[in-house]
């Protein structure tokens, strides 16, 4: 996995969701935009066809699905999500993420 410069987000600095990441061939490419004791906000773009294997987190974490479609896995079962669509992903349960197509998520994850 790539990943682009981790500038966090400025406070009162606008951007555009579509413009924080670019999909790159063959990549997935990852910005952190906050990251505290709390937990983090991270954003995502994916290349049609990449992914990420199984595997679990000690904490909740929701994903936001902000451009393309993807199939997340939870504990073996399957959904789809498409660009303006969430999902849930629980602590401790086993989950993976592939792109159907090109695919850009927020992944918020919280440590409380």
């Amino acid at each position: 996995m790539n990943n682009q410069v981790a500038d966090e987000a400025t406070p009162g600095e606008v951007k555009a969701l579509s413009e924080l990441l670019q999909y790159q061939n063959g990549a997935i490419v990852s910005r952190v935009l906050l990251k505290n004791k709390g937990g983090t906000v991270t954003a995502f773009a994916f290349d049609a066809g990449e992914g990420l294997s199984e595997h679990t987190a000690p904490f909740d974490a929701l994903v936001i699905v902000t451009d393309g479609d993807a199939e997340i896995q939870i504990a073996g079962d399957t959904y789809h999500v498409g660009e303006g669509e969430t999902i849930l992903l629980p602590a401790n349960r086993p989950h993976a993420v592939k792109a159907v197509a090109k695919f850009k998520m927020l992944l918020i994850m919280i440590r409380a």
